[in-house]
């Protein structure tokens, strides 16, 4: 059998596309599907909506989240509740085209993946946007040393063994995409161009954007830690330079009189000290939160077919 997740957060005016489109998608693959559909806190009418098709369809399984927990927390939720034995994960703004989802189960049962990951070859929608994702795409590629990540997000379809290792992982803060690169095992990839929203506004804002960008780089790399010791030495050894240069200046009496170095000197240091603290801070934060151990979510209510006994 097959599940599919998808989160839904405020999505009133897509899932009258989104169910249909994706059920139909679905039932290409195999007529035995399990389609989740996680509602992370809505505060509009998508969960009344989600409940009607959960009731005219049994294969439709709805988890309403007690609040917003967050992107991360409500793939989690439908993961850990999915039963399939392949599971795919799915956006749900209909920019990951659910079409796709049978090409991707191709590779899993033919060519012997253990997941098989969506890869946007191009991107549609707000350039800049879209032109800071692949940055940030390149970046995590670069310091995290994961190249089977360039252009990759949570779209995706794996087995129950690669699931099982996946869910394993008992992290608070997560970025699943990564996760699901450092499990491991045989991974592919299908190729597709990321389409815009159909409608609505995205829910993934920009600054919901850095922070999830900030929690995969600091999850898995140490190159902000480490390039903070690196300019440390560098700035050591420049103004170890300029030292001598001061004395020697001043022995020889060519010295130039005024404060303005010295105080340019001592805000360059005092920024540099601040960004390191930054930096020591986002890593301890993270460890705070760790050793927390708070459940990632809540579940209010599963809404399913239960058959009679």
């Amino acid at each position: 059998m097959i599940s599919l997740v998808v989160p839904i957060f405020n999505e009133e005016e897509l899932i009258d596309e989104l169910v249909p489109r994706t059920i139909k998608a679905l039932e290409q693959i195999a007529p035995d599907f399990e389609l989740i559909l996680v509602d992370d806190g809505s505060i509009d009418t998508s969960l009344h909506k989600l409940i009607k098709y959960q009731q005219r369809d049994q294969r439709i399984k709805v988890i309403e989240l007690s609040k917003n927990f967050g992107h991360q927390a409500a793939f989690t939720a439908g993961l850990e509740n999915a039963s399939g034995d392949y599971v795919a994960m799915m956006d749900g703004d209909l920019q990951d085209p659910p079409e796709l989802l049978l090409q991707m189960h191709q590779k899993l049962t033919k060519e012997d993946y253990d997941i098989v990951n969506g890869t946007r070859s191009a991107r549609k929608g707000n350039k800049a946007k879209n032109w800071l994702t692949g940055v940030f795409h390149y970046l995590f590629k670069t310091v995290a040393n994961i190249d089977d990540l360039e252009n990759a997000g949570n779209f995706s379809m794996m087995n129950r063994k690669a699931l099982t290792a996946l869910l394993s992982m008992e992290e608070r803060v997560r970025y699943l995409p990564g996760l699901r690169s450092f499990v491991g095992f045989k991974q592919g990839s299908v190729a597709y161009v990321r389409e815009d929203r159909l409608q609505g506004e995205p829910k993934m804002t920009m600054g919901k954007l850095f922070v999830l960008a900030a929690d995969a780089i600091f999850s898995f790399s140490k190159f902000p830690i480490r390039l903070c010791l690196i300019l440390g030495m560098i700035g050591t050894v420049v103004f170890m330079l300029a030292g001598i240069y001061v004395l020697a200046a001043k022995f020889a009496g060519f010295a130039l009189p005024g404060w303005s170095s010295t105080v340019l000197s001592i805000y360059f240091l005092g920024s540099i000290q601040l960004i390191f603290l930054g930096v020591v801070g986002e890593y301890v934060y993270r460890i705070y939160k760790e050793s927390q151990k708070r459940p990632l979510y809540f579940i209010k209510k599963i809404y399913q077919f239960e058959e009679e006994k």
